[in-house]
């Protein structure tokens, strides 16, 4: 049985959008009001892949999770040693990328990624989700996300860089910064990809994120997504793992029960210093039938 409160039901029987169903074109209309500088950001991490160097290494990712990796089918390389050109001097490359998006690079979570029982959000059969893909709410039904992004940053309001590794944003203080409207993205900064520099041991020793107390918050003011930039929208702690049990654990809390989507591990210090609080979100994920998540650009247009 589902934990209360949640959206079951609330989209109808079928629904597997969760609450991305609040974005009707009137709220997308008012939300590209949010710009006023034309200003656009973007807010993903760099996809660094390669067969036999340390570039994805370079990247925050979770220890563990299988890399991304680039592969060059032909390149430069091949017409120096006597490919022959596609025509009378033209070449190509051509290339191939392999990504495992969660923990590894900034992505969208499907509301099929995470679930208890036997049942994904909205009472679909987690029988469904197969090897080959899940059959219900996979990522393809996201579509487009144009949408009023609110920014919460905490360190900032707390006048640090970054927030402790054991932090835990309470919902008064997501309440201080500001309220979001149905509809809105709340993206969270914690600036803890700013520690990945300076050691990734401290990196990976654990990771401040949000209460459940400030994703039932978040829950109830209508967010059609929470984002944030570090790797599991809740905290992690020395393991790797969340502490909080199943009626608390964020990713059962938002995507399982309530409908909202998630993206993580986004790069939020470009703006973080606008010092903009509202702004236009944009982002798309591939359409990966089945898929339980995607890599994405999402894009802040101030």
């Amino acid at each position: 049985m589902v934990h209360e409160p949640n959206n079951w039901g609330r989209f109808g029987p079928d629904d597997q959008r969760g609450t991305l169903n609040l974005l009707t074109p009137d709220v997308v209309l008012a939300a590209l009001r949010a710009a006023t500088t034309g200003e656009v950001l973007s807010l993903a991490m760099p996809i660094r892949g390669a067969t036999s160097s340390p570039a994805p290494t370079t990247v925050p990712h979770l220890r563990g999770r299988p890399l991304p990796q680039h592969f060059m089918s032909v390149d430069g390389g091949d017409y120096a040693a006597g490919a022959r050109p596609i025509g009378e001097g033209l070449y190509v490359a051509d290339d191939a990328l392999i990504v495992t998006p969660h923990g590894t690079t900034t992505h969208m979570d499907a509301l099929c990624h995470m679930w208890s029982g036997d049942q994904v959000y909205n009472g679909h059969p987690a029988a469904r989700v197969r090897s080959y893909g899940a059959t219900r709410c996979g990522i393809e039904h996201v579509g487009g996300v144009v949408a009023r992004g609110v920014l919460f940053d905490v360190p900032r309001r707390l006048g640090l860089d970054h927030l402790p590794a054991d932090f835990r944003i309470p919902a008064q203080l997501l309440e201080e910064i500001a309220t979001p409207r149905p509809g809105d993205v709340a993206v969270i900064r914690t600036g803890w990809p700013l520690v990945w520099e300076r050691s990734k041991e401290e990196y990976w020793s654990g990771q401040p994120g949000l209460s459940a107390e400030a994703g039932g918050w978040l829950a109830a003011h209508d967010v059609s997504v929470v984002a944030c930039d570090n790797a599991a929208i809740g905290g992690l702690n020395a393991r790797g793992m969340a502490d909080e049990g199943l009626p608390d654990d964020l990713h059962l809390l938002l995507l399982h029960r309530h409908g909202i989507h998630l993206i993580e591990m986004l790069w939020l210090e470009e703006l973080g210093a606008s010092g903009r609080t509202e702004f236009v979100f944009v982002a798309a994920p591939l359409r990966i039938e089945g898929g339980t998540g995607s890599p994405i650009t999402p894009l802040a247009i101030l």
